[in-house]
């Protein structure tokens, strides 16, 4: 069993998706994403400058345009997934490994998410929070969110690791209160994704969706806000339109995906691959031009 999984706005660099450009399956899925979006993605990709390329209005298309360039390649060679799964933005990519939308769609999706997400005013942020449990979190967010100025857990990445999201001014009182934490860290983000702060966005964003030519799933999908692996369509569907404001699941993720034998990080990153190393399950990051081989000889054992 083999477990395909998509990065997330995160994990934006200059120079991403290299090798990628140059495989001929790869580069041909990256001038498709140049062609459907408003201004070329990959020249963003490989040069950058950065702080336009971490804008949520470019960092989610070309996060998307390289997981998609990955997962061509991996089925160009022959590997299909048995299950998928991925973080925040990624899942959209997941869905389309899933055989829920086809690559135009998915571009398409991602640039209306991007654009909705970037039109609301920036009034929030998000921050890392390191050696406190999921339930101390909540805890202390409760007690710093105000009226006005909420504050939640917005993604679950692993036992450890939360991230928190909403008002500035929320953010700060957490801050100020969580001495008990090992690390707190402001995340370069342009707003606070996985918030009420977001709600702004979801009427716009659940008429995309609904309105999107969508297939039931090949193979089950770990929707974000649910862990739950599922093969039902309108749960796929309201689960992607809830993720706007809803928590990210992901180390409940990792715990569904842990009976794979492997899991592929489909697309330039390795954040995924070490978060799942700590759950002791096996992730080959497609961010390597050797991952093919690899992941290969892992096949063949």
């Amino acid at each position: 069993m083999i477990g395909f999984v998509f990065p997330g706005q995160g994990t934006v660099r200059v120079g991403m998706g290299g090798w990628l450009r140059r495989d001929p399956v790869g580069g041909a899925i990256l001038r498709r994403a140049d062609e459907l979006s408003p201004e070329p993605i990959s020249a963003l990709c490989a040069r950058g400058p950065l702080p336009r390329l971490v804008d949520t209005a470019h960092a989610q298309p070309a996060v998307t345009a390289c997981n998609l360039a990955a997962l061509a390649v991996l089925r160009a060679k022959g590997h299909k997934p048995d299950v998928v799964a991925g973080h925040s933005v990624g899942e959209l990519s997941a869905l389309c490994a899933a055989g829920v939308m086809d690559v135009d769609t998915t571009i398409r999706l991602v640039g209306a998410r991007a654009r909705l997400m970037s039109a609301l005013p920036e009034t929030g942020g998000m921050a890392s929070v390191l050696g406190l449990s999921v339930e101390r979190v909540e805890q202390l967010a409760e007690l710093a969110a105000a009226p006005g100025e909420p504050l939640v857990v917005g993604l679950e990445n692993a036992a450890d690791q939360v991230v928190v999201s909403g008002s500035f001014a929320a953010i700060e009182r957490f801050t100020a209160a969580a001495g008990e934490a090992r690390k707190i860290v402001a995340l370069k983000v342009s707003n606070a994704f996985h918030s009420p702060l977001m709600a702004g966005a979801v009427d716009g964003w659940a008429e995309a969706v609904r309105s999107a030519p969508l297939r039931p799933p090949e193979i089950p999908v770990i929707p974000n806000v649910t862990a739950e692996p599922t093969t039902d369509l309108a749960t796929i569907v309201d689960a992607l339109i809830e993720q706007l404001t809803g928590r990210v699941l992901w180390s409940r993720t990792m715990r569904e995906l842990a009976v794979a034998e492997h899991c592929v990080e489909v697309g330039d990153s390795k954040a995924l691959s070490g978060m799942l190393r700590t759950e002791g399950v096996r992730c080959v990051s497609m961010a390597a031009p050797t991952a093919l081989r690899t992941l290969a000889a892992l096949v063949a054992t």
